[in-house]
């Protein structure tokens, strides 16, 4: 798991780009990143599958705030970043990863 940043000179923009690795979802068919960003929305567009057998995704976000993220494989399966800038204890009693630009 992993994610980069990158500050756009253009737009207060901050594009982090999202990759998983064929170890941490197995055979996974599908790999959402949902968060506060898009209302947690189960219906969001799905990762990009990598002939690695990964996942990516680009998702821009605004700079100089904080979201709340977590990966869902194959729709039932909760994943946090390793990698993140921090994390949150949720409404469920498990923790979403934080992403901060």
């Amino acid at each position: 798991m992993s994610f980069k940043k990158q500050y756009l000179k253009s737009k207060p923009v901050c594009k982090v780009t999202f990759k998983l690795e064929k170890e941490l979802v197995g055979d996974a068919n599908s790999v959402q990143i949902l968060g506060d960003f898009n209302a947690w929305d189960k219906g969001a567009e799905e990762m990009k599958k990598l002939k690695s057998g990964g996942f990516s995704a680009v998702v821009e976000f605004p700079i100089d705030q904080e979201f709340e993220c977590r990966y869902l494989v194959n729709g039932s399966e909760w994943l946090n970043d390793a990698e993140a800038d921090g994390l949150v204890r949720n409404e469920f009693g498990e923790e979403n990863f934080v992403v901060s630009t």
